[in-house]
């Protein structure tokens, strides 16, 4: 057994995964109990009467050439947040196990453990960078079975420094796994930490479609992992949790020349973003904006709730998340349309 599958849990390893029913392209099904007809207005290609393969071979060859990965790497799910899920399902025991997040970040990692029943470890980020305080999460993380880092940083913004997270990696080589969440990274300029899964078999890396791509309503996440790793999370995904629509409509979307529309979208974005970002910090209400690397500005507000009411009085919802420790007075702003983000700035800029 590998260092990395030695962490997770011994009953999943043992586990004799569901059998789904298999089929032969060239055979006509009659051996999976579906509907022989389609339903009516049914206008897919594969029909919804069928059930989807449970790992869609030409979705997975599609995600391993995006993320230029093999696709023995490569596991979709509905979303990053089911890939979370499974990890935490797969590697911690209930009552035993605990999971390291780095507060404020994004509140998923939490839930699924306590869904799980695992403990949690919390290591803020440092200061106002919201640096990762690496001595501090290795310390934890030598305690704990997975390590959740988000870069770009959600609700931050700010990528997480490179060589500190492959540190954390190096450090804990046999005792946990690094799961570092990309769901912001096209809009960073950086390259992807998947490369560098060959030296860190205990690196896990998220991807989306959810943004960059628009395509959050097909919720269509990757997890990139050495292959021990995706195999055993096969053990314990749902047989069939890729809807046939969504792949259908994921492979099309994500055609060559889809792509170039999403590249030239995310530059405009991020002129967008650094327009909104110098604006913004002039604004009354407003007393301190942080560096981005993602598609959204974390905003410190001389007064949320007049900015709240003035992005409402223009038809805006921005988040409110000066609730959350750390966040006082701070609201988070998707950039939008060039649109929709003049209509908040002239609101939020009046007097």
């Amino acid at each position: 057994m590998s260092s990395v599958l030695s962490l997770a849990r011994p009953d999943i390893l043992e586990l004799q995964p569901y059998q789904h029913a298999t089929w032969d392209p060239s055979l006509e099904r009659m051996h999976a109990n579906e509907m022989p007809w389609r339903a009516q207005g049914d206008n897919t290609r594969a029909g919804l009467n069928r059930y989807p393969e449970p790992q869609p071979h030409d979705l997975v060859e599609r995600m391993a050439r995006i993320y230029d990965v093999p696709t023995s790497q490569v596991l979709v799910g509905r979303g990053s947040d089911e890939a979370i899920d499974l990890l935490v399902r797969a590697f911690c025991r209930a009552g035993v196990d605990r999971v390291v997040i780095t507060p404020p970040t994004f509140g998923f990692y939490k839930v699924a453990a306590r869904i799980q029943g695992a403990g949690v470890i919390e290591v803020p980020l440092l200061d106002d960078g919201f640096a990762l305080d690496t001595d501090a999460v290795i310390a934890a993380g030598r305690g704990a079975k997975i390590v959740f880092l988000c870069s770009p940083n959600n609700p931050t913004g700010n990528l997480l420094d490179e060589a500190d997270v492959l540190a954390v990696c190096h450090a804990l080589a046999t005792t946990s796994l690094v799961c570092v969440d990309e769901a912001y990274l096209e809009f960073s300029g950086r390259a992807s930490l998947s490369a560098r899964l060959e030296d860190h078999p205990n690196l896990v890396v998220l991807r989306t479609l959810s943004k960059a791509y628009a395509l959050a309503g097909a919720r269509c996440g990757t997890l990139i992992a050495a292959e021990e790793i995706v195999s055993l999370l096969k053990r314990i995904i749902p047989p069939y949790a890729i809807p046939a629509s969504t792949v259908e409509d994921v492979l099309e979307l994500t055609e060559a020349p889809q792509r170039a529309i999403s590249a030239e979208r995310i530059r405009t974005m991020l002129a967008e973003r650094d327009k909104m970002r110098a604006r913004l910090q002039a604004a009354p209400t407003v007393s301190r904006v942080f560096p981005s690397d993602a598609n959204f500005l974390l905003v410190e507000c001389r007064d949320a709730k007049r900015f709240l009411e003035a992005g409402k009085s223009v038809g805006l919802l921005v988040r409110d998340f000066s609730s959350a420790p750390r966040l006082t007075g701070c609201l988070r702003i998707s950039v939008g349309t060039p649109e929709q983000n003049e209509r908040l700035l002239r609101a939020v800029e009046r007097p």
